[in-house]
């Protein structure tokens, strides 16, 4: 656990000194989760179309934790303006559970700028089938969904969805199924 937030609190640290990151906070009566992303672009001077990723989060639920970290490709989908796509591959430690998943996550900005602020719609679905799960794993599978609005801007409230099952070979079980509210601050 003392690795963990090492971890974690490196990856905070290293998206407040960059520029185009973003860290965010959800809740709700019974969970909190702190997420970080940071652009790997600025770091290495890429300038093409493709944005490269690197999003860490902590969930903690009803007296477990969970612990994600992940790295994803992402674009403009060609012919639909406002529709970002991004695949990449993730990493989840859990007790005694540990899974590299297959991520595919896509984000629609709502093309009403000019009656509402910047809203967007974001989803996002990961998998690791048996044989990309360790220790007591036996599958993983996330679905996340989210709507959220630049309020100030790079000061986001969202509200989301999430449904993350970690099944273990013993049996089956839900990590976390649940609604949020939160904000993120994009620097």
């Amino acid at each position: 656990m003392y690795f963990k937030k090492i971890l974690l609190g490196s990856f905070l640290l290293s998206g407040m000194l960059s520029a185009q990151n973003a860290v965010s906070l959800n809740i709700n009566d019974e969970d909190v989760e702190l997420q970080t992303s940071l652009n790997f672009n600025d770091i290495i001077g890429y300038a093409d179309g493709t944005s490269y990723t690197l999003d860490a989060n902590y969930l903690h639920s009803d007296g477990d934790n969970l612990f994600g970290i992940g790295l994803s490709g992402e674009n403009q989908l060609q012919g639909i303006y406002g529709l970002r796509v991004g695949l990449g591959i993730k990493a989840v430690f859990a007790d005694e559970f540990a899974a590299v998943p297959f991520l595919a996550k896509a984000a629609y900005t709502l093309p009403l700028t000019d009656a509402i602020p910047t809203t967007t719609l974001e989803m996002s679905f990961a998998y690791a089938p048996e044989v990309l799960s360790f220790n007591e794993a036996e599958n993983y599978t996330e679905f996340r969904t989210q709507l959220g609005m630049e309020v100030v801007p790079n000061i986001h409230l969202f509200t989301g969805y999430r449904n993350i099952d970690t099944d273990y070979k013993a049996a089956d079980y839900t990590f976390n199924e649940s609604f949020y509210l939160g904000m993120k601050l994009s620097f």
